[in-house]
Order: structure tokens, then C-alpha cells, then sequence
């Protein structure tokens, strides 16, 4: 792996050597990531990118190249390149699983750490986690869409660079994509690797005809043709059941399934598929791509389109639609006295206004196994079997009961600890079968695409006294200091 140890902003070196020089480098303090917005006004976003996350940081190391190009910018003292010589993180970082379902406002991640160190992992922790949640995120819905169809990921050619490509068709197979074109995915992740021909090889025969036969010829099984480089009804249909049935009388295979990559793939699909029926291709597959969505998907599904697999690339590996997670990265701790005191941080954006200290996050499960909501504690909160409330964050009266005989489950768990990993990493498909189980969780009220229900995230009454206790602390009006001038009097009480 490469050194990304200045993978960073500048400021977040800047404030490193700050608190060096103001003595704070080993006053520990704690920080959340998470988002305050679902993209595409969704209800949910599936967490991916953890697995990174903990190789970079446990790598973190300066090397001399590195130190003498920091030297070169002529800005930091010399007591912050020997703190940098000896760099390692030695906090705690506690995360919720990938492929788990999460919510604005609740942290995903928590690192507590001394003060330089948690600051230092801001800025490639929000890179890594914004971009694999986003990704990951977006496959759920396209997953959704298809209604248990398989989901390709096609996006390698439009992504936004060799390592977008890499690590979105990860993030997809998290989501729920079955596989992917990218054949370094397949090599690093185990991914499944699907791919067949494009229009150029059509072309470069003199028939269609003949440049089915050729492919067919050389992979007997896996015969999946591209139908609509000329015309895909009155030529590419017909003539992919000529070669399938070629291939049926000489006894080496059968014709797998046929491509639709432009067109109305709602009629085209309809119309292909009492094709290849009349002929006796009824197990012969449909396999669609071109710009395709969730959107896109699901029309194509309710106009009874008969499509069998979904090729899904630009829209999936950029997330077309709304391109970037806005997670933020948070102090809401801070080491005085031997104590982790809550910290806050005030907006006239309600949203916008963190939730102090540190904190866990418990999941709540009716007796059916559906998830009812979420509620954040203080750490330090022992949870009593009796009944729960939570309130809302911004709205304190408005608050939410969750019974006694509710499943509870804590949702951050420990991956490092004093800096050594301390977390049994799953394997790719263990952590696309947790996404599977958490959509099953989920309501089909959090997963429509339109005006989807607000699942409930709440803190507990022990938090939003602590909460309130901070603003109102801010909220207090500074002492103002008074002048009195020589013979002027003193101001009134």
C-alpha cells in the first residue's frame, strides 16, 4: 500500500503543530464522523470504507522525504518535525460495521485519541468514509430497484480515477452488486468479474451474424451477444437465436442471454423476450445497461419491462444524482483533570448545532426484528431493562418510548485500542450479507424512493440535559465592563 500519510488538508498540519507547541500533545480528546444529510433525500445510507479507514491510520508514518518537504515549506517549528519523526496513532477508534444501516447525526465512527492525533485522521478519514458510504449507499437503492434482479457494477471507464474505480466497486458489492467489470476489483476484493464485447467487436466483422459466430465459437459457454449495435429487433435478436440455435445442433452450448445497451429498454426487452420464447430461448437472459439508476430501474420495472440483469455504471460510481456525502468530522470531547469533558458546538442551524461527549449508540428491535429507532447515550450510561425515551435532537419536547421488551443493540464497536487493532475484519461477503440483513430490518417505509419516512435517531434524557446545559451555557450573555470617567458618577445597578 502506498504511504498516503500526507494525504491530508494543510490546516489539519497547521493545528497539529499548534497544539504541540502549546503543550496539548498528550491531552486526549474526542471526536465523531457522521452526516447530517441523506443523499438523494433518501431515508438511510449504508456505511463502507472502515476497511481502509484502519489500514491508513495504522500505517500512518513520516518518512524522511516527507519531513523534508514540510521543511521546505518554511512553516513549522522544529519541535513539531521531532513529534512527527515518531508519529503513531495510539488512540481508540470504535465504529459501526460496514453494511450497516445508519442515520444523520448518530457518529459512525469515534475516534478518542490525544489531541494532535485524532485531529491529524480528519481529513483522509471524511475522504475514505464519504466516498465508500456514498457508493455503497447508492448500490442499496439500485439493489432495491431491481427487486432481487442481479446488479453488475459497470462503472470502471467513469469513474473519477483508478483508485474511485477501485474502491467504488467494492463499495457496490457492499451495497449489493453482484459483480463487477473491473478486474482489479476482482483480484484485490474476491469480487465476481463479468464482461462480454462491445459494439467494436460487431463492427470489425463484415455481418453482425458473422461477429456472433466468431464470439460464440471461441466461448461456446458464456454466450451472451449484444444485440442493438445495428438493430436490435428486425437483426441482433434474430440473429443471436440463429447462432443459439447453431449452437444447440452442434451440441456445444446454448445461447446464455443477450444485451440491450440502448433504446427503450422497457419495449425492447418486452418485445425481445417473445422473440427468443416463440423460439425456445425461454431460459435465455436479458441483460441491460446504458446510464441506468434506481430511477431508471424501477420505471422500467413498473411499465412491466422483462429484463433479468442490470448492468449499472456513471450513475452508480460518481452517484450521479447527488455526488457527494456531506459527513463532518467533530470535537465533542475534551481531556481536563483526568475527565472527558462534552464540548459543543452552537449554529443558527439547528442541524448543525453537535451533540456533546462521548457517546454510544444503542439500535432498538421490535419483538418482529424490524428497527424502531436509534437513541445516543452518554458513554458512561448503564441501560436499565425498563422502557426508554429518547428526544428529539433539536426539538427537546418531542420525544419517542421505546418498551421494555425491545431488542437493544450497541452499534460501535471497538477496531483499535491504544492503536492495535483489536477488531476481527469480515470478509467482503460477510459484510454484503450484513447489508442484506440490515435491508431486511429496514421498513419499506425508509426505502422508497419518494418522501421516504424519517427514521427516528434520539438522544437520551441524560444527554439532552447535557445538550441543553451547553447552549444555554453559551447562550449567556458575556459580563460587559463598564468605563466610569473622573467625576461622571457610577452606573446604575
Amino acid at each position: 500500500m502506498r504511504n498516503l500519510s500526507l494525504l491530508t488538508d494543510m490546516y489539519e498540519l497547521t493545528m497539529v503543530g499548534g497544539y504541540i507547541v502549546s503543550g496539548k500533545q498528550d491531552q486526549c480528546a474526542n471526536f465523531d464522523y457522521f452526516f447530517r444529510k441523506v443523499p438523494d433525500n433518501g431515508s438511510y445510507c449504508i456505511t463502507a470504507g472502515l476497511e481502509q479507514l484502519v489500514d491508513y491510520i495504522t500505517r500512518i508514518r513520516f518518512s524522511q522525504q516527507d519531513l523534508n518537504y514540510l521543511d521546505g515549506l518554511k512553516i513549522f517549528p522544529e519541535k513539531v518535525f521531532r513529534y512527527l519523526e515518531d508519529f503513531r496513532f495510539t488512540g481508540d477508534l470504535y465504529a459501526i460495521p460496514e453494511g450497516t444501516a445508519v442515520f444523520p447525526g448518530e457518529p459512525i465512527i469515534r475516534v478518542t485519541a490525544p489531541l494532535p492525533e485524532a485531529q491529524f485522521v480528519e481529513s483522509a478519514l471524511l475522504n475514505i468514509m464519504n466516498f465508500q458510504t456514498l457508493i455503497a449507499t447508492k448500490a442499496s437503492r439500485v439493489c432495491i430497484a431491481a427487486e432481487g434482479d442481479p446488479v453488475i457494477e459497470f462503472g470502471l471507464r467513469r469513474a473519477h480515477g483508478p483508485d474511485a474505480a477501485l474502491w467504488a466497486s467494492r463499495a457496490a458489492f457492499i451495497g449489493g452488486a453482484q459483480g463487477t467489470s473491473n478486474v482489479l476489483a476482482g483480484k484485490v476484493f474476491g469480487i465476481p468479474v463479468r464482461g462480454t464485447v462491445a459494439h467494436s467487436w460487431v463492427e470489425s466483422f463484415p455481418s453482425e451474424l458473422e461477429s456472433f459466430r466468431a464470439y460464440c465459437s471461441i466461448y461456446p459457454g458464456g454466450c451472451l451477444l449484444l444485440v442493438d449495435t445495428y438493430d436490435t429487433l428486425k437483426s441482433g435478436v434474430p440473429h443471436a437465436i440463429q447462432v443459439g440455435k447453431e449452437l444447440r445442433a452442434e451440441g456445444r452450448g446454448d445461447l446464455t442471454g443477450i444485451r440491450l445497451d440502448s433504446g427503450d429498454l422497457a419495449y425492447l426487452s418486452k418485445e425481445a423476450r417473445k422473440l427468443l420464447d416463440r423460439e425456445g430461448f425461454e431460459g435465455t437472459k436479458i441483460f441491460a445497461s446504458s446510464d441506468l439508476d434506481e430511477w431508471i430501474i424501477e420505471s422500467i420495472k413498473n411499465q412491466g419491462g422483462r429484463i433479468d440483469t442490470w448492468g449499472v455504471g456513471t450513475r452508480l460510481v460518481t452517484a450521479f444524482s447527488t455526488p457527494a456525502l456531506g459527513g463532518v468530522y467533530k470535537l465533542t470531547g475534551i481531556e481536563e483533570n483526568g475527565r472527558m469533558i462534552p464540548k459543543i458546538k452552537k449554529s443558527d442551524n439547528p442541524e448543525k448545532v453537535t451533540n456533546p461527549g462521548k457517546k454510544k449508540v444503542v439500535r432498538f428491535f421490535d419483538p418482529s426484528g424490524m428497527m424502531r429507532g436509534d437513541v445516543m447515550f452518554l458513554e458512561e450510561e448503564t441501560l436499565e431493562t425498563r422502557p426508554i425515551r429518547g428526544f428529539h435532537p433539536a426539538v427537546p419536547h418531542v420525544s419517542k418510548s421505546y418498551p421494555s421488551n425491545f431488542k437493544r443493540v450497541e452499534l460501535l464497536k471497538p477496531v483499535l485500542k491504544s492503536g492495535e487493532l483489536v477488531y476481527q475484519k469480515p470478509s467482503l461477503k460477510e459484510i454484503q450479507a450484513n447489508t442484506r440483513q440490515n435491508m431486511k430490518e429496514l421498513g419499506p417505509e425508509f426505502k422508497r424512493f419518494t418522501n421516504p419516512h424519517i427514521y427516528h435517531v434520539s438522544l437520551s434524557q441524560k444527554l439532552i440535559q447535557t445538550k441543553q446545559r451547553l447552549l444555554k451555557k453559551v447562550h449567556a450573555p458575556e459580563p460587559q465592563a463598564v468605563a466610569c470617567r473622573t467625576g461622571e458618577g457610577s452606573p446604575k445597578d
